[in-house]
């Protein structure tokens, strides 16, 4: 008896976990598939056509890429189809799922399970690509984009150039430097050879996929260019196949809002935020990333509760060394290719404020205004929760200081240096009432000795 797909009433009782390239996952996505007409393919051969069409290799080399491919093969990277991390959502504006990622089969470890974008966009975007050429129907889409000026413009050259990528609606593409894009290249994990600017040992098609990612969107490559082991608060990249990419997983900070008993790990929470931004503007590297714009879903908290920057598509990047070109307003949105607007699925396409415009304290802004309140006050516009009985001594101080640095901070109509000072304030205030025990691993026992940890 062939197997269908659950009854939406049902996800909340019933639980299968499946392998992402189970059959189970294919008949799901079965519809997404046009097959030719003649002789029905053998079982076998069917089964392997949807499973390439669930995870975009049909569509390859207009993809992420395929080094973790072998993991999803091997039975190692599991997830619930139906478990979106947005359950409000339908199906085909369905974009992430959280699974689980194995090495050797014994322990598990929680990951993210993530396309480019969402099925609904992959396909207007798919079919704006034939239309480009005049097809109303299904086309080659590897062929459409590899004959476009802007892939035969970086095929023919060994470094990735500012011009290459002009137009293209990433914010990290905002304003490239030279520098900025040389790390992009020595960082890309989808080749072999890692490590060097030129483009030397990138085939046509790693540089097809590679400029279709910088199109579509910038998650996969920022998680490269500043991992986690760097000190970066980004998690773990795992790897891509097809259009699906895979990353490190984390819990979602709204689990916390509201609660009175978590209110010191909500402290620590908004103090790791404050400090996470403040790391993002000023680095060693002489980078600033910078917020273009904020939510809850943007970030989540790892076991020993650091808090990491788990949605990196909307982080701008500017290069404080190389500074960058003029960019007027007047170019926003306006012009461009094929490549332009692939990740939207609209033209003309949003595209970020020029570079020109980002004042440095644009992030802290708009976490003062979306975040922080929720974390530190009951309701917006309230007072700060009550501190239980060992934080008696500062509830007045709080309930005092809070709102006020909280409403400079927000507001875009002070002075930089006036709201830097309302963030240095609110740091030093939240920064003695941080928890300091063995469930915050990330800073225990060093907590115990050392203020700074």
């Amino acid at each position: 008896m062939p197997l269908k797909r659950p009854d939406q009433r049902a996800v909340g009782f019933v639980r299968l976990t499946v392998c992402v390239l189970g059959w189970l996952l294919c008949v799901c996505w079965a519809p997404t598939v046009v097959e030719a007409a003649g002789t029905p393919p053998a079982p076998q051969q069917k089964a392997l056509s949807l499973r390439r069409a669930f995870l975009g290799l049909d569509k390859c080399n207009a993809c992420v890429g395929t080094s973790i491919c072998k993991k999803l093969l091997k039975d190692q990277i599991r997830f619930d189809w139906w478990m979106s991390l947005d359950t409000t959502l339908p199906l085909d504006e369905k974009q992430s799922f959280p699974g689980n990622l194995t090495d050797d089969s014994l322990s598990w470890r929680p990951v993210v399970l993530s396309f480019l974008s969402s099925p609904r966009l992959h396909s207007s975007a798919d079919r704006s690509i034939c239309r480009s050429v005049g097809r109303q129907g299904p086309c080659s889409i590897e062929a459409v984009l590899r004959a476009t000026p802007r892939f035969q413009s970086l095929n023919q050259s060994h470094l990735l150039l500012p011009h290459m990528v002009k137009g293209l609606a990433p914010p990290l593409l905002r304003c490239p430097s030279q520098r900025l894009l040389d790390r992009v290249v020595r960082r890309y994990a989808e080749v072999v050879d890692v490590g060097s600017v030129q483009m030397k040992h990138f085939s046509e098609r790693d540089k097809l996929r590679l400029l279709y990612t910088l199109a579509v969107n910038q998650q996969p490559l920022i998680l490269q260019m500043f991992p986690g082991t760097e000190g970066w608060p980004f998690p773990r990249y795992q790897g891509s196949c097809g259009r699906l990419m895979v990353w490190a997983s984390s819990r979602p900070l709204w689990g916390l809002y509201g609660s009175s008993r978590e209110f010191l790990q909500r402290v620590d929470m908004a103090y790791q935020l404050l400090h996470i931004t403040q790391g993002l503007g000023h680095n060693s590297l002489g980078f600033l990333l910078y917020y273009t714009r904020l939510g809850e879903d943007m970030f989540g908290l790892l076991d020993d509760q650091r808090v990491f920057l788990t949605d990196a598509s909307s982080i701008g990047v500017i290069d404080l060394e190389q500074g960058f070109p003029p960019d007027p307003p007047s170019q926003t949105g306006s012009g461009g290719d094929i490549f332009s607007c692939l990740g939207q699925g609209v033209s003309p396409c949003h595209r970020s404020p020029p570079c020109s415009s980002v004042r440095p304290t644009q992030s802290f802004t708009l976490l003062c205004t979306a975040l922080l309140p929720r974390l530190l006050l009951t309701e917006r516009g309230a007072q700060p929760t009550r501190l239980p009985m060992e934080g008696e001594a500062e509830a007045g101080r709080l309930a005092r200081d809070v709102p006020l640095l909280l409403g400079v901070c927000a507001d875009p109509s002070q002075p930089d240096w006036r709201i830097m000072a309302a963030v240095g304030s609110l740091m030093d205030l939240l920064k003695p009432l941080r928890p300091c025990n063995p469930r915050f691993t990330y800073r225990y026992p060093e907590c115990r000795y050392n203020q700074d940890y």
